[in-house]
């Protein structure tokens, strides 16, 4: 199994050059075409018109956001001549988070960065990484904004609870869980039955080191702070899970874990809905 269609998501944030060097070390080791698809918040311009004095500001202040993209598709372009890797580069028309929901329905994987609160320029929209994770249909990876992740898919850990959605991530992830040297099934107790199934599976698929690990259901921590506290104890470097949810009423409903680690991600994070 392996991915042949990846899409990152590129904008003007800090962290856009960190997502790029993943998505362009992960097009090399799969072959795959590389898509940068490039968007951001882009303010109304009525909404500077109808205040006195400020169509100047506006266009001088859209020429400079211009140049910061124009200056973003040249390193895209140049980092993927310089891996020798098949890419393009899209910006899309209309509303931004639908162009990318629709978009990422044709591809393996969707890349997209964790939303920085210190860096206006990582927002898109409210609930952006959600509303993608729920209506794209497949795998996405989301990158800390923090960290370059030089290590990444070697270690991996899978958190399993017996679900549609935990099942949907593991297969989804199968391409990155057969290239690890060690992969670990973290489970609460009530799903570790299911565990040796998923073992022998992933010993059919080729795993090579496959182990399984219990969940304190004692701890005092968040179901997401465990996932996190369990990766950094164990120096893992993608943790694969299901994202819970649904949107109703355009307003996004999310489940704890999901939340949590959307919000305190401290290494890849591979979700599927």
């Amino acid at each position: 199994m392996s991915c042949k269609t990846i899409m990152v998501h590129m904008d003007t944030s800090a962290c856009a050059n960190a997502r790029l060097a993943l998505a362009l070390r992960l097009a090399r080791k799969f072959g795959a075409h590389l898509e940068g698809l490039f968007a951001r918040f882009e303010p109304n311009p009525r909404e500077f018109y109808v205040m006195g004095g400020t169509a100047e500001y506006y266009e001088t202040h859209r020429t400079l956001r211009m140049e910061q993209r124009g200056a973003i598709e040249r390193l895209f372009r140049a980092e993927v001549s310089r891996a020798q890797i098949d890419g393009a580069w899209v910006v899309p028309d209309g509303d931004p988070v639908s162009a990318i929901m629709q978009r990422s329905r044709t591809a393996d994987l969707v890349i997209l960065g964790q939303a920085n609160p210190d860096d206006p320029e990582s927002w898109l929209a409210d609930g952006f990484p959600q509303s993608v994770l729920l209506g794209a249909g497949g795998p996405v990876l989301l990158v800390p904004y923090t960290g370059r992740f030089e290590s990444f898919g070697d270690r991996v850990l899978i958190a399993w609870n017996a679900s549609r959605e935990a099942a949907r991530a593991v297969h989804d992830a199968l391409p990155f869980i057969l290239r690890a040297a060690h992969v670990r099934i973290l489970t609460p107790e009530q799903s570790h039955a299911s565990c040796e199934d998923l073992v022998a599976m992933l010993a059919r698929h080729g795993a090579k080191s496959v182990d399984i690990a219990m969940l304190d259901g004692h701890a005092a921590e968040s179901a997401g702070d465990t996932l996190l506290n369990h990766a950094a104890d164990g120096a893992y470097d993608l943790l694969v899970m299901g994202a819970y949810g649904h949107a109703r009423f355009q307003e996004l409903v999310l489940g704890g874990a999901t939340r949590s680690i959307l919000s305190t991600m401290t290494l890849p994070v591979l979700m599927s809905h």
